[in-house]
């Protein structure tokens, strides 16, 4: 593991769905980029273009995440987007500290991040993974197109 990586990919972390724990992985490899920037430079610009690029990616995943629970009838949906929400809502107030004083802690942050991703992923969304197998969700998705990489 590299000096500036806060977390590792591991099989722990994975839900048995290729595309989303892909999704996650990338997460994990955002969250290593902000620390890596937040360790070289002082430079609010490039750490907030970091931050927000993993705010974006995270929208992103939730929406895929939850339209797929939708669509194969999970039914936690609720309470797993009302968890969504609210890690949002936490995320963005370390943005809005970012952009009010120009900074953030990184311990904190990291701490944060890598807490966040681990507990979310391994208390949240391994609970899902059953049920979307069960419904017809492939586990992996090699050399097939995009509606293939979720159903058979």
């Amino acid at each position: 593991m590299s000096i500036a990586n806060v977390m590792e990919w591991s099989d722990e972390l994975s839900v048995g769905i290729q595309e989303i724990d892909e999704q996650h992985r990338f997460l994990v490899d955002l969250v290593n980029q902000i620390n890596a920037t937040m360790l070289a430079t002082n430079d609010a610009e490039a750490i907030r273009r970091d931050f927000d690029r993993l705010l974006e990616y995270t929208r992103t995943h939730f929406v895929v995440e939850e339209s797929l629970m939708r669509i194969l009838g999970y039914p936690d949906y609720e309470t797993h987007k009302s968890h969504h929400e609210g890690l949002l809502a936490q995320v963005l107030q370390f943005k809005q500290r970012l952009d009010d004083i120009g900074r953030v802690s990184r311990v904190d942050l990291m701490d944060f991040l890598k807490h966040w991703l681990i507990e979310h992923i391994k208390r949240e969304d391994r609970l899902y993974s059953e049920h979307f197998l069960s419904r017809g969700a492939q586990r992996t998705w090699l050399n097939v197109g995009w509606l293939k990489k979720f159903w058979h």
